[in-house]
């Protein structure tokens, strides 16, 4: 068979993804590419041609689960021919070379600003070439060829990415190693790829960044002027963001939370701790009086407003005063919605040399944080029983008869019965019960409206 009846050929590719939304934001753009040479997705690996893993550095041993994973692949196909085999993601950036080096059944690893070459790298494994490390900082080339490709993302709630990288260098934070320093999207490609996306059936936009909050186009365009833009497509029902930074929460963008009806109602903004030293510490940029400002100033623009966010608990340095005030924060605040984590050291990052907190008594910290934390979250869930929310189903639950999955304006989920298909559509929903992850409700059709 010659090469050129050989490449038109359509194969599978299989993409295992891992950690943020933005990773999964770009396993859907590494789909788009490669369906350009005949590459199509299956949801069964065992029939891949292109078996890719989307790597995480923010998970513990980060480099040692890859290894893992790849052993796995091994003894998946030791009977069957081999996949191409591809590490993406900011593992391959940070430890390229390890992975190459440590184990010849990868045939490339690719970093997250050079998925565009991918295709090329494809084709060059096919004709028999050595492995590639394509980890170079290519953020411009990759949006400029990224929106020659569709995005053929159907799904109800889309992800679209605005913004990659970071300049706020936290000494705990990989992300500038890996997705290199801050880099906004053209404004008019993003509105573009947005309307790609309503087209075929979105929504609700997730806008995403590492600094979200940071993006800042060539033309001086803000993240609000996304938002006001997004605001007027008449088919767009919801806009979120994430994450977003502490310091760049500017009087534009809480502005946008009070003009914009379609920007819901939940902030994720990361606070890590509530004490002012171990901020420092981190090089976080903002102080605890700082970041309660704005808490205030956002609830007074928009009362129904709640937050979310993020704590870093036994932080190297961390003492028992400073514990305390972080678990003083989140009763202050009350985040209906927080992720907790006991530090843990990433290679390469200032952090990593700092001497940690004893595990026995960091474990424990955790311990009373997330009871605190989850008893401020059912004491939340409690006060919606039997109040009136927004929700915007996403899917009908393929394992449960009439059952559809949704999300209200706080982004808890929701299910509901339905004899009539409410994908895409945006619900009132009577809230009956609730469990620890999930909300139970009747769909109603009164116009009497009661916002929970």
């Amino acid at each position: 068979m010659d090469q050129k009846r050989k490449n038109n050929l359509k194969k599978k590719i299989f993409i295992k993804t891992f950690g943020c939304q933005m990773n999964e934001y770009d396993s859907n753009r590494i789909l788009d590419i490669t369906k350009k040479i005949n590459y199509f997705p299956t949801k069964k690996k065992a029939e891949a041609d292109c078996y890719i893993i989307n790597t995480c550095h923010i998970r513990e041993k980060a480099t040692e689960k890859v290894f893992h994973d790849v052993g796995r692949v091994k003894k998946e196909y030791k009977n069957k021919k081999k996949p191409i085999l591809i590490i993406t993601g900011c593992v391959a950036q940070a430890e390229g070379d390890l992975i190459l080096k440590k184990d010849n059944y990868v045939d490339a690893v690719i970093g997250p600003q050079s998925y565009q070459s991918i295709n090329k790298i494809i084709r060059d494994i096919e004709n028999k070439k050595t492995q590639h490390n394509i980890t170079n900082f290519e953020t411009v080339k990759k949006f400029d060829e990224l929106k020659l490709i569709n995005n053929n993302n159907s799904k109800v709630s889309s992800f679209l990415t605005i913004q990659e990288g970071c300049d706020k260098f936290c000494k705990f934070c990989v992300v500038p190693y890996t997705r290199g320093s801050e880099y906004s999207r053209n404004f008019e490609d993003v509105l573009n790829e947005a309307d790609e996306l309503i087209s075929k059936g979105t929504r609700e936009i997730i806008l995403l960044g590492q600094n979200v909050n940071a993006y800042n186009d060539k033309n001086n365009k803000r993240l609000s002027d996304i938002i006001y833009s997004l605001q007027k497509k008449k088919d767009l029902l919801r806009i979120r963001y994430y994450t977003s930074h502490p310091k760049d929460m500017t009087k534009d963008l809480i502005e946008a939370h009070k003009e914009c009806s379609k920007l819901m109602p939940l902030l994720h903004l990361p606070v890590q701790s509530g004490s002012d030293k171990i901020l420092k510490e981190m090089n976080r940029k903002h102080n605890i009086k700082e970041y309660l400002k704005t808490i205030n100033i956002l609830k007074e623009k928009n009362s129904r407003i709640e937050f979310a966010s993020d704590f870093i608990i036994a932080y190297p340095g961390e003492k028992q005063e400073d514990f305390n005030q972080t678990y003083n924060l989140m009763e202050k605040v009350k985040f209906i919605n927080s992720y907790s984590f006991i530090f843990s050291p990433r290679p390469g990052t200032p952090a990593s040399d700092m001497k940690r907190v004893d595990e026995k008594l960091a474990k424990k910290r955790l311990i009373i944080f997330q009871k605190l934390a989850e008893n401020i979250k059912m004491n939340y869930k409690k006060k919606l029983v039997n109040k009136i929310a927004k929700v915007l189903f996403e899917n009908k639950m393929t394992k449960e008869k009439d059952k559809y999955f949704g999300r209200d304006e706080y982004q808890n989920p929701v299910i509901v019965c339905s004899k009539k298909n409410i994908t895409g559509q945006e619900k009132k929903v009577l809230i009956k019960k609730f469990s620890q992850n999930t909300i139970y409700g009747e769909l109603i059709s009164s116009d009497n409206f009661l916002a929970a």
